[in-house]
């Protein structure tokens, strides 16, 4: 469990403000008057049927686990669940949470997604949600993410779009057919400089068809759709992408990419 000063109380309260509204064993909720609802179990709702039922011995990451509502969802399942944020504020509140619903196996880590390059780990399910338009360096978390061999992502993303439709692969094209670049289905991220719904740490945020193309670069394939902006990945053994960065790969984490 994560070592952090948690406070000894049984009252949610104490721990507020919170983002995710957890059902705890009493009854209680810990944010019931949630501007999105019942926040984040609509969510998991969406996803939870493209999961399997048994998830006994298969090891899982929920990146950017908050107060831990998907890593108590999959722990219920039996998976031993590693939750990652940067915030100890959110942590505290996991900790605190995971200690009354009594599951054992699921940890907190504070840490970056970044961090992950660091480990040997292998991970069989990796929940990537609501995180993605909040990192600096997408791209790259999305290869590092592809490094602890995951075999199922459940990815989800603001998107710059509310199209659904295309996302197929971009035929070559060539220099002097730039004006190819400005088509509204071409795969593009809008780069927030400034706030966007008060929050500085929003900066990329891609088109439907940029997801799909980052996914595939990424080496993952795209198997299903739980929802609006819900991508159930694959990792694709075919996936010709690497060994043509693996030299960038390295230089920018230190070590080399190899799939575990």
């Amino acid at each position: 469990m994560l070592d952090l000063d948690i406070p000894a109380t049984e009252d949610s309260a104490d721990l507020g403000p919170w983002f995710h509204n957890l059902h705890l064993p009493d009854g209680r909720q810990t944010a019931p008057e949630h501007r999105f609802g019942d926040f984040p179990r609509t969510k998991w709702e969406e996803i939870e049927g493209f999961l399997p039922e048994d998830l006994s011995g298969k090891r899982a990451l929920d990146i950017g686990c908050n107060a831990g509502f998907y890593s108590f969802e999959l722990a219920k399942r039996g998976a031993e669940v590693v939750g990652i944020d940067t915030d100890p504020h959110y942590l505290r509140q996991a900790a605190w949470a995971a200690e009354r619903m009594g599951l054992p196996n699921v940890t907190f880590r504070q840490c970056q997604i970044y961090d992950l390059q660091r480990t040997d780990e292998h991970f069989d399910i990796v929940l990537f949600m609501g995180v993605f338009y909040h990192l600096r360096y997408p791209l790259l978390a999305l290869d590092i993410v592809a490094r602890t061999g995951v075999e199922t992502m459940i990815f989800q993303t603001l998107t710059a779009d509310t199209g659904e439709e295309g996302g197929e692969p971009v035929p070559p094209f060539d220099f002097d057919e730039r004006d190819r670049l400005t088509d509204r289905n071409f795969p593009f991220m809008a780069f927030i400089e400034g706030r966007f719904s008060d929050d500085p740490t929003n900066w990329f945020t891609p088109n439907h068809a940029a997801v799909c193309a980052l996914l595939r670069s990424a080496g993952f394939r795209i198997e299903g759709r739980p929802g609006h902006e819900i991508y159930l990945c694959r990792q694709d053994a075919s996936a010709t992408v690497w060994p043509r960065d693996e030299a960038e790969f390295e230089a920018a984490t230190g070590r080399p990419f190899q799939r575990r």
